[in-house]
């Protein structure tokens, strides 16, 4: 019998919220678990739009601004266990939306729904979101923690107007589940205390001509030099340890290596106005939501603009995730394969002692280019879900006093953000066309995948 939510049941639902939220627990394996070939038939499916889905992302975004030690490829971990867990939380609500469990590295347990119940999916989306964001913003501040308990319990209030209460109850418990056990499955990646340590003073870099150095102004130590052993989601192939090659380091002017070098210092002392501009928009560094939080912006608004459903949306978002994390993975193992040493090194010690580039070098080597990976993986796979001739505007940078920027597809986009950091005289341009073919190839990987 569905009938209008009172406000005792709401009352009672958040009260069991709040106390959930406060542990954290194995979570035990359904007596009557489905096989994965029982399909979602089985259940009442009730649906809904993307807009549950996206208000999480769009407060995970503040929380990568706001929450300390959240770096790019801390940022990017955080977004592809939120996909996970949304996709997980919904997958039995749509016929032929296949379980990533078993297809992920080292995700071999997942809960699955009671058979023959029924189950609000939306709902189960809510609760696996706010349990997932929890343990993924273990250092989110006190205010921040109590904006997802605030969230958590409008969405259900919205979700909850007119509902059958063993349905709420059940999908709630599904959902908390669901989030517990990639959670369980999180821990054991490499990663997961990233955000605390994030300058390890155990790691000493190699020294030698054409390393990488702490560079100005700041001369940080090297972040997060051990990321690249992290268990990607996706199994790894053998070809992954055939390392692409940079060319050769050289003080000589008729070098390869001094002419990249030379490219960067001249393309930064004679920027157009338009490049400027492409370089601040893509810059997306400290106290940011960082370029994979760009992209992951950029999907969940397509998401809502194109009304997508929640199972496509969960879809997409999830394999975004997917590649932004893996693209950080792989792309700082390039990194402190090659220790490669940045522009403004080189620049300063063989070209202008005095050049400075446009925006800050971040404390990291230079091989391979991050921003050129991130958006290749991003972009391709969404190259895949929305069309190569797709166009957009991204609005996503609007409150920090950007207009809009439209592409005519992704590729454009992919081709700008990479470029920006030669703009930006962060990068070489060897960098940037590094990390949009190892992006593009994890993004194939991601695709081959079942959703």
């Amino acid at each position: 019998m569905k009938f209008v939510c009172s406000r005792p049941l709401l009352a009672c639902l958040f009260a069991m919220l709040s106390f959930m939220a406060c542990r954290r627990e194995e979570t035990p394996v359904p007596s009557d678990a489905l096989t994965l070939n029982e399909t979602a038939s089985l259940y009442t499916t009730s649906g809904g739009d993307a807009a549950i889905a996206v208000s999480w992302y769009e407060l995970q975004l503040k929380l990568i601004r706001e929450t300390s030690g959240f770096t790019p490829p801390v940022a990017a971990r955080a977004i592809a266990y939120t996909g996970v867990t949304l996709h997980e939380a919904v997958v039995w609500g749509m016929r032929g939306m296949p379980t990533l469990k078993g297809q992920l590295n080292g995700l071999n347990y997942l809960p699955t729904p009671e058979r023959g119940k029924s189950y609000n999916w939306s709902v189960a989306a809510n609760s696996a979101l706010a349990a997932i964001t929890r343990d993924m913003f273990p250092n989110a501040s006190a205010a921040n923690q109590e904006l997802i308990t605030q969230l958590e319990i409008n969405n259900l209030e919205v979700l909850s107007d007119s509902c059958n209460q063993e349905e709420v109850i059940r999908s709630v418990n599904f959902g908390r589940q669901v989030a517990g056990g990639i959670y369980q499955w999180s821990v054991s990646d490499g990663g997961k205390d990233g955000y605390l340590n994030t300058f390890p003073a155990d790691y000493v870099p190699p020294v030698g001509p054409g390393l990488w150095v702490p560079t100005p102004p700041l001369f940080q130590r090297a972040m997060l030099p051990y990321w690249g052993n992290n268990r990607p989601f996706i199994k790894p192939r053998s070809s992954d340890t055939v390392w692409i090659k940079h060319p050769a380091y050289s003080t000589d002017t008729a070098s390869t290596f001094y002419k990249a070098s030379f490219l960067v210092y001249n393309t930064v002392n004679t920027l157009t106005p338009e490049q400027n501009l492409i370089a601040r928009y893509w810059a997306d560094g400290g106290g940011t939501f960082t370029p994979p939080g760009h992209l992951i912006a950029i999907t969940a608004q397509l998401a809502e603009e194109q009304h997508l459903s929640l199972f496509a949306a969960a879809k997409v978002l999830t394999q975004v995730g997917i590649g932004l994390n893996d693209a950080g993975i792989l792309c700082w193992k390039y990194k402190y394969k090659y220790n490669l040493l940045r522009p403004v090194t080189y620049i300063r010690a063989q070209i202008d002692s005095t050049w400075l580039p446009l925006i800050g070098t971040p404390p990291f080597p230079s091989y391979t280019s991050g921003h050129a990976t991130f958006t290749s993986a991003a972009g391709n796979i969404l190259a895949a879900n929305f069309g190569s001739s797709f166009s957009f505007t991204d609005k996503q940078k609007v409150p920090e006093g950007f207009s809009p920027r439209s592409f005519s597809n992704f590729q454009s986009m992919i081709q700008e953000a990479s470029v920006s950091r030669v703009y930006g005289g962060i990068h070489y341009q060897f960098d940037s066309e590094a990390g949009q073919t190892t992006g593009k190839d994890i993004a194939t990987r991601v695709l081959s995948l079942q959703y």
